[in-house]
């Protein structure tokens, strides 16, 4: 536990549901491994309440409560979505919010089994995902960008942890990069944050989308990470850039 966190236990949860959602308090609580900026809480078989613990700020738990209900009703696999808010309290200073739970295991903890299937599946939910954002869409200052402009955090992380084997190799990747055309499409939906502990699975294959919090409007190539990031965990997802054509979607159906 850092110097800024607060003790969450099963008892200050239920509390909590005693004081602002009494018809919620006898539900069974169980606490839910994982989770670094927000702790996740069972609540009986069908919700989750998410706990905002080392997050400095509540701007990405409200950013889900704002947005997650307009994405929710369109995308093709199951994700979050806030019935409940739970506000700062004597009993605890921050956000909290219950929302619907997204039944499998994360994928740090399972497996995929269903060889390309699974990537089929992710390349649907992403191109559901990247269509036009409303102008009022939240945007991000930590991420997005292109890589011509992140070329200084690059160096500090290339000079320390690039294997002297590889080194040349990841260095040609990366020239590669700041020397492509930048984004010229509008922003769009952006998931931004898509690494193992935010993809859920089932029966061998991708089942449910989870963690929000660092959604923006922007490039959609952002997301694309998801084929390396993921890639020691399942190998058919480095068949997901060539399953993209990278259009967003001009369905009437954006949300607004």
């Amino acid at each position: 536990m850092t110097d800024t966190e607060i003790e969450i236990t099963a008892d200050l949860v239920r509390d909590l549901l005693q004081e602002q959602h009494p018809d919620l308090a006898g539900l069974a609580i169980r606490e839910v491994a994982g989770g670094w900026g927000n702790q996740m809480w069972r609540l009986g078989d069908e919700l989750t309440v998410r706990m905002q613990r080392t997050d400095p700020t509540s701007e990405l738990q409200l950013k889900e409560r704002r947005w997650l209900p307009v994405l929710a009703p369109r995308l093709p696999l199951p994700v979050p979505t806030p019935v409940r808010f739970g506000e700062p309290s004597e009993l605890f200073p921050k956000h909290w919010t219950v929302m619907t739970w997204v039944p499998g295991e994360p994928l740090d903890h399972g497996s995929i089994s269903r060889g390309t299937h699974p990537a089929d599946t992710l390349a649907g939910f992403l191109q559901a995902l990247h269509v036009e954002a409303p102008a009022e869409a939240p945007t991000a200052t930590d991420r997005g960008a292109h890589p011509r402009n992140c070329t200084d955090s690059f160096e500090n992380f290339f000079q320390a942890v690039a294997p002297d084997d590889i080194a040349a190799d990841v260095r040609a990747v990366w020239d590669d990069a700041v020397a492509a055309q930048a984004w010229e499409g509008p922003p769009v939906w952006v998931h931004g944050d898509l690494h193992p502990a935010n993809v859920v699975v089932s029966d061998g294959t991708l089942s449910g989308i989870v963690d929000f919090g660092a959604m923006f409007a922007g490039d959609p190539a952002w997301d694309l990470a998801a084929a390396w990031v993921l890639r020691s965990s399942w190998r058919s997802f480095s068949s997901v850039p060539a399953r993209l054509t990278w259009r967003p979607s001009t369905s009437p159906s954006q949300p607004s």
